[in-house]
């Protein structure tokens, strides 16, 4: 008997500290969700646009001069990840009332599943995941469980 271990599906790039990263980042990750028959998902833009807030605020806080980024995209079938590796110190914070700008990680934990930050040394990761819909016999996803 032979048997064969299907492998979650994983893709990485590096970014450097430009403007540019944010919209190239948002491509990738269409790029991943195409190929893996995720392009039609429920909740495609919830996922791009958390890749967005992270990549942007990996670039405006976590990102020191002459550094980069990296994306991390991990499908395996039941579960997406998206991680953001900077190097930059400290960790994110939630914005509160007060502040003027701030507020992409509230993004995120609205449209996540699941969020939260890793050290690594030097600086962080920054990780959001949404549980997948099984695919059924006629290739539509099912709707999403409610709370």
């Amino acid at each position: 008997m032979n048997e064969t271990t299907q492998l979650p599906c994983q893709r990485e790039r590096f970014y450097r500290r430009d403007r540019r990263s944010v919209p190239a980042a948002r491509r990738f990750t269409w790029e991943a969700l195409v190929d893996w028959g995720l392009a039609q998902a429920e909740r495609r833009d919830d996922v791009l646009l958390c890749v967005s807030e992270l990549a942007t605020n990996a670039l405006v806080h976590g990102v020191p001069p002459g550094r980069g980024f990296r994306l991390s995209l991990r499908y395996e079938g039941d579960v997406l990840r998206v991680e953001v590796h900077d190097s930059g110190p400290g960790a994110p914070r939630i914005a509160d009332d007060a502040d003027e700008g701030g507020r992409g990680l509230l993004l995120v934990a609205a449209l996540s599943d699941k969020w939260g930050v890793a050290e690594r040394e030097p600086g962080k990761v920054v990780w959001c995941e949404w549980e997948t819909a099984p695919t059924g016999e006629d290739g539509r996803t099912g709707s999403r469980p409610g709370p």
